[in-house]
């Protein structure tokens, strides 16, 4: 049973979407509710409150055994799922019933759950994202001196390779793995802070004994794996910054992919547009749905109960819009196409080509204003051709009919090949593999091989 919309439940993966099932929301394995009451309890018995074994050893022995049909039922009445949940764990666990939920809040059991389902998430994000940043490492190692049409402004510019190109994505995503290490570092507990995060209902159980409170607290957090938690309960940015940030990098990426993606043999794009690039348009579509859900996840009155609802169902989608994006990206970065490349080049690069033509004619005794004015109308006359006509750059077919340039014919192409405009670019996508990459993948390639089948269909799930 899923806490979120079935479309986007259906796309994401089984691993993800089964974080945020009901099951686990309030399973102890998953350090949510029963756990959190569990960890509650310890604690303040080792501080002196009166709370025995037995009851400790019979919460344990029962955080397992849900009664989803109970807690159903106690919901229908009671209108709360956390109070729901707390009457049903209460019934399983009679003798420990007087100390469950003791001191604490609907807060101390959410928020803090959240936040551990967060860490678990975000390391699932760290073994996806590094499996992306692989197969993007292994396309720039493969493409790294092909050269391509590079673009400014969406226009013709110059050449570059497509392993270069791939590098500006690629180094977007090894900086989002540090974003994501650190969000994951600064990601702080709620812990035990009452209703109003005075923790008034913790210093009367303790009798008016402040550090005990504050003892509390910290072991509290201990105990559920953080290292620090919040002095100010008030709901706080979540890691929604770098979920943002990678969810635009994405989507950019597909934006100006220009190398596009091949589908799968038997596989239909669409069923009108054969052409259409599904998974493209897939990613580009999660991420226009991501910056929705991020309106949602915090706002003015946080703990309005309409709010609370709608971050309840707006956080686990913003994470499973998240992980559908990644699948799909990996998915997609293993296929380019040469020719078609080639194909691009071979309508610009005369374009780009005439300073060099120039050169080789003063060089052979040439003027440069006359060869530059005999190249500007020859120019004028091919790109006619390619922009009025539709037809093919035929700006070198004219070069050689022309009687000025016979004496450079020989050397036009050497003076045209490709892989002299492309400076530097192949040793640098190696620099950037051998430095940067390769050394930051190395913690995660016991993980590598996973493969992506991807879920198309939102309606059969298919």
């Amino acid at each position: 049973r899923r806490r979120v919309s079935t479309s986007v439940a259906i796309l994401a993966s089984p691993r993800v979407c089964g974080i945020f099932s009901t099951e686990v929301l309030f399973d102890q394995n998953s350090s949510c509710l029963s756990s959190c009451l569990c960890v509650q309890c310890s604690p303040p018995q080792a501080l002196g409150l009166p709370i025995t074994d037995a009851q400790i050893a019979e919460m344990e022995s029962h955080a397992e055994d849900i009664d989803f049909a109970m807690a159903a039922e106690e919901e229908r009445k009671l209108r709360h799922d956390v109070m729901a949940h707390v009457h049903t764990f209460a019934h399983c666990c009679p003798t420990a019933a007087p100390i469950i939920h003791l001191g604490a809040t609907s807060c101390y059991v959410g928020d803090n759950t959240l936040d551990t389902l967060i860490c678990i998430i975000e390391g699932l994000f760290f073994l996806q994202l590094a499996r992306v940043i692989d197969r993007l490492a292994n396309f720039l190692e493969e493409y790294a001196d092909l050269p391509t049409l590079g673009f400014t402004h969406f226009q013709p510019a110059q050449l570059t390779t497509v392993g270069k190109r791939a590098c500006l994505w690629l180094q977007d995503l090894v900086m989002d793995v540090t974003n994501l290490e650190r969000a994951r570092d600064d990601l702080r507990f709620r812990g035990v802070k009452g209703t109003t995060g005075t923790q008034a209902s913790f210093l009367q159980l303790f009798q008016g004994d402040h550090d005990k409170v504050e003892e509390l607290d910290k072991m509290v957090t201990e105990m559920a794996g953080f290292k620090n938690n919040l002095l100010l309960p008030r709901p706080k940015p979540l890691t929604i910054s770098f979920r943002d940030q990678l969810i635009r990098l994405q989507h950019s990426i597909l934006t100006d992919l220009y190398v596009k993606p091949s589908l799968p043999k038997d596989a239909y794009a669409s069923c009108a547009l054969p052409h259409n690039t599904h998974c493209k348009s897939r990613i580009c579509s999660e991420s226009d749905h991501f910056p929705l859900l991020l309106v949602i996840t915090d706002g003015f009155f946080p703990l309005f109960p309409a709010l609370l609802l709608c971050r309840r169902i707006s956080l686990p989608e913003s994470f499973l819009t998240a992980d559908i994006i990644l699948s799909t990206l990996q998915n997609i970065t293993e296929v380019v196409y040469p020719k078609v490349i080639k194909r691009h080049i071979s309508n610009e690069l005369p374009f780009m080509a005439t300073e060099n033509i120039i050169m080789g004619i003063v060089k052979a005794g040439g003027n440069r204003q006359e060869c530059h004015e005999k190249i500007r109308v020859l120019f004028q006359e091919a790109a006619a051709v390619v922009k009025q006509e539709g037809g093919d750059n035929d700006l070198l077919g004219r070069i050689q009919r022309d009687p000025y340039f016979a004496p450079i014919l020989g050397q036009l192409d050497a003076l045209l090949d490709p892989k002299t405009f492309i400076g530097c670019a192949p040793q640098q996508v190696a620099k950037f593999l051998t430095e940067e990459v390769r050394p930051l993948l190395e913690q995660y390639k016991s993980n590598m091989d996973v493969k992506v089948d991807l879920v198309v269909s939102t309606v059969t799930g298919k």
